[in-house]
């Protein structure tokens, strides 16, 4: 392979080539233990071409973390079903993001390891979702009843606890589907609720 190869599509492959290479060697072996020589080995590139597109092994382990933030912010922010609907619930809103959470992480399994688990910004993500789950739980909180009265800042970060567990326990196991699994834990904390009726 020719050292310094331009930016183009063959060279758009290349990269892409190196970063599920890379989320394969940093999910089962870890950062530390992951060199850039495995990365491009695994590749079948050399390094030349992998400095092409990372200035560092650090570089490209922070490109998929702000790739895997980005998708799950995006699911989390997209609310033309909800809003398309007449009737909706606290309930229904968190099983909804909760489902959408969940088959994001079946069907990106590594990545979802190194950004929810494995990077150094995946507790403030954690701490970005809790508020989010609080917004939720605030605005809604009139129609809301859980199993116990507790603060929704307590219950949000239970909530992300139980996501957190079960994710690498059940869903990432093939345990349980993302619905399921969202049922599950809806199931858990949410026992009866009065309906809002939107405008």
């Amino acid at each position: 392979m020719a050292r310094g190869r331009r930016v183009n599509s063959s060279g758009e492959k290349s990269k892409q080539l190196l970063l599920e290479k890379a989320m394969e060697l940093f999910s089962s072996n870890g950062y530390h233990q992951t060199k850039i020589s495995d990365i491009v080995k695994a590749a079948d590139l050399t390094q030349p071409t992998f400095y092409l597109y990372f200035q560092s092994k650090e570089s490209l382990f922070n490109d998929l973390h702000e790739n895997f933030q980005k998708n799950l912010y995006a699911i989390l922010s997209n609310k033309e079903a909800e809003l398309q609907r007449d009737v909706i619930s606290v309930k229904e809103i968190i099983h909804s993001n909760l489902t959408k959470i969940f088959t994001y992480f079946v069907k990106n399994p590594n990545l979802s390891k190194i950004g929810f688990y494995d990077s150094e910004q995946a507790t403030n993500l954690k701490a970005n979702l809790v508020k989010i789950l609080v917004d939720i739980l605030n605005n809604e909180s009139n129609q809301l009843i859980v199993q116990k009265q507790v603060d929704n800042c307590t219950l949000a970060q239970s909530l992300m606890g139980t996501i957190e567990r079960l994710t690498l326990t059940n869903l990432l196991t093939h345990e349980r589907e993302p619905q399921q699994l969202a049922d599950d834990i809806v199931n858990i904390y949410f026992v009866e609720e009065r309906v809002l009726v939107t405008t």
